[in-house]
C-alpha cells in the first residue's frame, strides 16, 4: 500500500517537472503559442489575457507588409502613368464632353491693380488674376489606390485647355502664362494666370474731374461656340469685389468701387458664344484737379473783380485785365491736353473755362469803352478851354478855325470885344466916304459873326458841360459791375448744382 502511494507521488512530481522544463526552453511568443495549443484548463485562461498584445503586434506586421506591397503606387509618377498623359493622347487633344454636353468653365477674375486710365486715348490699363477651372472625367483616379494623393501639378501643355480671350484687349499680354495646371483626383482642372491687360474703354468725361468711369472686360472663347464651351462665374459680384479690394495694390488716381458680373450669349460673326462680362466701376480722385485747376481760375476771376477798383484814367487797368485773360487762356491749353477730342458732349470743366473767359472778355471790353469815353471827354474839355477860357487873339483864331464854315470874316484880323479894328481907321481917313460906308458895313457883319460864334460856343457849353462823358463812364462802370457779379454768381451756381 505504501509502495503504491510512493510510485503515484513519484509520477505526479516527475510530470510537473518535465512541463516546467519545457516552458523555459521556448522563448518569447513561441512559448506562448505552444503553451496555448498544448495545454488546457488554467493554462488557456492565461493565454487569453495576453491575446490583445498578440493581436496588436500581428496587425502592425500586416501593415508593414501591406505598405511594402503598395509602395509602388505612392508617387506622382504612378498617377501620371495611370492617366497615360503622353504626347498625342486623346486627353491632351480633345476637350471633355461633347456636342450635346458642353464643357462648363468657371471663371473668377480679380482686379490686382489699376495702373492707368488714359482719357485722351480711351485706354484702360489693369493688372488682373484669372482663375479658371473645369472638370474632365477622363483625367481622374481613386485616391485610396494611390496612398491618398488627391492632387498633382502637371505642365499646361499635357491636357486640353479652353482658348479664352478678352474682347477689349488691344495689345498682346506681355506676362508669361502659368506653365502648370492643378489636377485633382475627381477630374477638376484648375488654372491660374496673371495678365497685364491694355484694353479699350469708352469714357464719358462730361463731369470731369468729378466723373465715374465703367470699363468692361469680356471673356469668351476664340473659336468655340456655346454648344462646346459654357462660361459661368465662379463667385458672386459681392465676393469678387471684396477679394479685389483686399488684394488691390495700386489704384493710381482712381478709387475702385465695385465689380459687376454679367453672363450673356453674343453673336460673333454668326457664331453664338458664351461670354462673361466683368464691369469695373471706379471714381476719380478729384482733389488734385480742384487744387491745381479749378481754384486758380477762380482766383483769376477774383483778381478781375478787384481790377474794378483801379482807376480808368491810366492804362494800368487795361494791361492788368489783359494779363489775367492770358492766364486763363494758358489753363485752357492745359485742359486741351487732358480731355479727349471725341467726346459727344462738351465737358463741364470746358464750359467753366469758357464761361470765365467770356466774363473776363466782357470786362475787358467794358474797360476799353470807359477809357474811350473818358478820353473823348478830355478832348471836349480842351476845346472848351481854348475857345472860352483863354483870352487873346490866339484863342480867337482857334475858335475861327473850329467854326470857319460859319463865317468868312475870320481872316480879317484880330478882334477884341468892345474895340474897333485898328486897320480900318487909316483906310477911313484916306478913302472917300463911300469906302468908309463899305467898311462900316463889313464891321457890322463881322460883329454879327462874332455874336453867332459866341452863341454857338455857349450852346455847346450848355449842352456838354465839362466832365459829361466822365460821368457817363462812371455810370456804365457801376451798372456793369453789378451785372458782372450777378451773371458770374448765377453761372457758378448752375455749374455747382450740375456737377
Amino acid at each position: 500500500m505504501m509502495l503504491a502511494g510512493f510510485i503515484f507521488l513519484l509520477l505526479v512530481t516527475g510530470g510537473s517537472t518535465s512541463n516546467y522544463t519545457e516552458q523555459h526552453e521556448l522563448p518569447g511568443d513561441h512559448q506562448m503559442f505552444n503553451y496555448s495549443f498544448e495545454e488546457s484548463g488554467s493554462t488557456s485562461n492565461y493565454t487569453a489575457t495576453l491575446q490583445p498584445e498578440l493581436q496588436e503586434n500581428s496587425n502592425q506586421s500586416l501593415k508593414n507588409v501591406s505598405g511594402e506591397s503598395s509602395k509602388g503606387n505612392c508617387t506622382y509618377r504612378d498617377i501620371l502613368r495611370h492617366l497615360n498623359l503622353k504626347e498625342g493622347n486623346e486627353n491632351s487633344m480633345t476637350q471633355p464632353g461633347g456636342d450635346k454636353s458642353p464643357t462648363t468653365v468657371y471663371l473668377e477674375l480679380l482686379l490686382y491693380a489699376i495702373l492707368d486710365v488714359n482719357e485722351k486715348d480711351q485706354k484702360f490699363l489693369s493688372y488682373i488674376w484669372i482663375d479658371m477651372y473645369w472638370k474632365d472625367d477622363n483625367i481622374s483616379w481613386n485616391r485610396d489606390e494611390f496612398c491618398g494623393i488627391k492632387e498633382i501639378h502637371l505642365p499646361a501643355e499635357k491636357v486640353w485647355k479652353p482658348d479664352l480671350t478678352i474682347e477689349e484687349m488691344t495689345e498682346k499680354d506681355k506676362a508669361l502664362p502659368s506653365p502648370y495646371l492643378l489636377i485633382k483626383s475627381n477630374g477638376m482642372i484648375i488654372r491660374r494666370d496673371d495678365m497685364l491687360v491694355v484694353s479699350t474703354c469708352t469714357m464719358e468725361v462730361y463731369s470731369f474731374p468729378f466723373d465715374y468711369q465703367s470699363c468692361t472686360l469680356s471673356l469668351k472663347s476664340i473659336i468655340h461656340s456655346d454648344r462646346h464651351i459654357m462660361l459661368e462665374a465662379g463667385a458672386e459680384s459681392e465676393l469678387t469685389t471684396m477679394w479685389s479690394k483686399e488684394m488691390m495694390r495700386t489704384q493710381s488716381e482712381w478709387l475702385f468701387i465695385d465689380m459687376k458680373i454679367d453672363n450673356k450669349t453674343a453673336d460673333n460673326f454668326g457664331i453664338n458664344q458664351s461670354m462673361l462680362v466683368y464691369t469695373i466701376n471706379m471714381k476719380r480722385r478729384s482733389a488734385l484737379y480742384v487744387a491745381n485747376f479749378l481754384v486758380p481760375i477762380l482766383f483769376f476771376f477774383c483778381l478781375d473783380l478787384a481790377s474794378f477798383l483801379i482807376s480808368d484814367s491810366g492804362g494800368e487797368k487795361l494791361g492788368f485785365k489783359v494779363t489775367v485773360l492770358l492766364a486763363v487762356t494758358v489753363m485752357q491749353l492745359l485742359l486741351n491736353e487732358i480731355l479727349p477730342s471725341s467726346s459727344e458732349r462738351i465737358p463741364l470743366i470746358a464750359v467753366y473755362c469758357i464761361g470765365m473767359f467770356g466774363l473776363m472778355m466782357l470786362s475787358l471790353m467794358e474797360t476799353i469803352l470807359v477809357m474811350h469815353l473818358m478820353e473823348k471827354d478830355s478832348k471836349d474839355q480842351s476845346l472848351s478851354e481854348d475857345c472860352g477860357d483863354k483870352p487873346g487873339k490866339v484863342s480867337f483864331h482857334n475858335c475861327c478855325r473850329d467854326v470857319k464854315k460859319l463865317t468868312p470874316f475870320c481872316h480879317i484880323g484880330d478882334v477884341f470885344s468892345g474895340e474897333t479894328p485898328s486897320g480900318l481907321l487909316p483906310v477911313a481917313k484916306e478913302d472917300s466916304s463911300r469906302h468908309l460906308t463899305e467898311e462900316s458895313h463889313a464891321s457890322d457883319e463881322l460883329s454879327e459873326a462874332v455874336k453867332a460864334l459866341t452863341l454857338l460856343l455857349s450852346n455847346r457849353e450848355e449842352e456838354r458841360m465839362p466832365g459829361y462823358w466822365t460821368r457817363v463812364a462812371k455810370t456804365i462802370n457801376k451798372v456793369f459791375f453789378i451785372f458782372y457779379v450777378i451773371a458770374a454768381s448765377m453761372f457758378l451756381l448752375c455749374l455747382f448744382f450740375i456737377w
